[in-house]
């Protein structure tokens, strides 16, 4: 990861139809100087495993709005891990309750960011996980 931009998949998984906050985000994390791909609307998990593969992202940010993060994300990990993308890290945004956070991050997840996170706030974890070298 050292010596290059941060690569980072933002996307909208399952029938959420609402991807105002991820392009806020997405936009965000390009003005602090990463790359990032937006994979759109109602990918399945399958589609954004795919994507951070073949994109050969550092991150997957998961935007979530629709309370279905309970399956969905842990579906994610099993998928990176089958494909052997356990390097691939995870994060996730949104409408998440506060008592599901401790859930999502025993199922791998590296950071749950909890719906009115500022941009600055995202940018500086990842910049310090990237400092650090931390695997989170």
């Amino acid at each position: 990861m050292t010596g290059r931009r941060l690569r980072i998949l933002i996307a909208k998984v399952g029938l959420d139809g609402h991807d105002v906050g991820a392009r806020v985000v997405a936009r965000g994390l390009l003005d602090a100087g990463m790359e990032v791909i937006y994979t759109g609307l109602r990918r399945t998990p399958e589609e954004i495993v795919r994507a951070a593969i073949e994109e050969d992202v550092d991150w997957i940010g998961i935007s979530l709005l629709s309370g279905a993060h309970r399956v969905l994300v842990p579906r994610i990990r099993a998928l990176l891990a089958a494909s052997s993308a356990d390097d691939i890290r995870l994060m996730v945004g949104g409408i998440i309750p506060q008592e599901d956070v401790a859930e999502l991050e025993a199922v791998g997840v590296a950071r749950v960011f909890l719906s009115g996170t500022s941009i600055a706030e995202i940018v500086q974890f990842l910049e310090r996980t990237r400092m650090d070298g931390a695997n989170a």
